[in-house]
């Protein structure tokens, strides 16, 4: 599961709040998603296209547990998340929502550059500047969560199959 496409990069510690700002946290996730990283690029969401990816320093998704953060960033269509390092319930919450989310130490990438990234081998291509970086792979068993849309659909579609449906 490739994803290709257009990188949007941010700093270091970008928390939860920004990602699913509170004041709208009861409104649908598509209003909620429209607000999502407006407090540091107020133009993202509405820039952001189905297969972009988002570029993270060091700690992204710290802050409280909220997997709307993470659900924000796939109603816009992200399609992959990459960063130095994540808050620990930020990066599991992506990979259960069916978000790829990359370990990647050394990334160098500017905003707009045509990034792909292959999880399962931990790579990450900059088309744009024709470099490789390496990043910790996504193990096979949480690839093939991610690939099935998710913690859930995944599990629905095993215990199916274990019931013989």
């Amino acid at each position: 599961m490739n994803v290709r496409g257009k990188a949007f990069v941010f700093g270091d510690r970008i928390d939860t709040d920004v990602l699913a700002p509170g004041p709208y946290m009861r409104e649908p996730l598509a209003v909620l998603a429209s607000h999502c990283l407006e407090a540091v690029d107020p133009a993202f969401a509405s820039e952001v296209r189905p297969g972009d990816i988002v570029v993270g320093g060091e700690s992204f998704g710290i802050g409280s547990s909220r997997e709307q953060a993470v659900q924000a960033l796939a109603e816009l269509g992200v399609g992959a998340i990459v960063a130095k390092s994540f808050a620990r319930i930020f990066y599991r919450n992506a990979l259960n929502l069916g978000v790829p989310a990359l370990i990647c130490a050394d990334l160098e990438v500017a905003r707009g550059d045509e990034l792909e990234v292959l999880p399962e081998q931990g790579r990450i291509l900059n088309h744009s500047s024709g470099r490789e970086f390496a990043c910790e792979k996504i193990p096979p068993q949480l690839m093939e969560i991610v690939a099935g849309g998710g913690l859930m659909p995944w599990l629905e579609r095993r215990l199916a199959a274990e019931r013989g449906q």
